[in-house]
């Protein structure tokens, strides 16, 4: 009789063994059902049954923007609210406004990449649109910012120039073109200085080809530019390095004829009579062409 309680009671344990873990499992399935029960009845009881939240309107969205980044100085913050309109209201013109304000207020916020994300997606989408001067204007100077030190690659410089050039073509009598055509001139300086700057170091090193090379090209790209001065009197010195004298009395001629009181003559002329020579134009010579092109000779 002991036995048999005992073999009961051990039927029982192995009973309780096998069933627990089906039980708590049954148990969590009823308790995740009752919770997504629970959370969809109060969804339903905000916005009803099987309805999503309902958009902001694409109008208070923008003015929202547009009073955090004026009043409240927050561009990034702003950001959200223009993109949140091209989310809500991809299609209306609401959402147009807002992604060249999107791009407006990266600007300002110096998120110059996001910036010209924005502008570039706008000229795709709105070509035609009054505002795509002012998104080509924002793309040049998002990269006009982004200048860098003169002894640093310039890739952002050229970017910044050719994106500016694209305002002066294509909207010429747009507001954004006379303050394009200023930073132009900044961005062609740069250049200009930069090839100075390495053909200087050409001189140095005695490699006055390589050096010749750098200064023809602010001659004849960057003429306009403080640095073409200096330019004609470094080819001076090169080209009578080399001997070829008569490139050097062209230099040097062009240089007397466009800025004749300019420091740069003075030494480009004591070159040229050092070696028993007086500036002399060859009009048959790159130099004097590339002056006559743009008018200057």
């Amino acid at each position: 009789m002991g036995t048999g309680r005992v073999k009961k009671t051990r039927q029982n344990k192995n009973l309780s063994a096998e069933t627990t873990p089906r039980l708590v499992r049954a148990l969590s399935k009823l308790v995740l059902v009752l919770s997504l029960g629970a959370s969809l009845g109060a969804c339903s009881s905000l916005w009803g049954k099987d309805e999503t939240p309902p958009d902001e309107p694409a109008d208070r969205l923008y003015n929202e923007g547009l009073f955090v980044l004026n009043n409240q100085k927050d561009p990034k913050k702003a950001v959200e609210k223009f993109e949140e309109v091209d989310r809500q209201h991809p299609y209306s013109e609401w959402a147009r406004k807002s992604l060249i304000m999107s791009a407006y207020a990266y600007y300002q916020s110096g998120s110059y990449e996001e910036s010209v994300t924005a502008a570039k997606r706008y000229i795709s989408l709105h070509p035609g649109s009054p505002d795509a001067a002012y998104a080509q204007y924002l793309i040049g100077a998002s990269y006009f910012d982004e200048i860098p030190d003169i002894t640093r690659d310039q890739a952002r410089t050229e970017k910044a120039l050719a994106a500016l050039d694209e305002v002066v073509r294509k909207y010429p009598s747009s507001e954004y073109a006379v303050s394009a055509k200023q930073k132009m001139e900044v961005a062609r300086d740069q250049l200009a200085g930069k090839e100075m700057q390495i053909g200087r170091y050409y001189l140095e090193k005695k490699d006055f080809t390589g050096a010749i090379n750098r200064f023809k090209v602010v001659v004849t790209r960057y003429q306009t530019t403080r640095h073409v001065e200096e330019a004609l009197e470094r080819l001076t010195e090169a080209y009578m390095a080399l001997g070829i004298v008569g490139e050097a009395q062209t230099a040097a001629a062009v240089l007397g004829h466009n800025f004749p009181d300019s420091e740069w003559y003075k030494h480009a002329y004591a070159l040229v009579k050092g070696g028993g020579l007086e500036p002399s134009e060859n009009k048959g010579s790159w130099i004097s062409k590339a002056f006559k092109k743009v008018g200057l000779g």
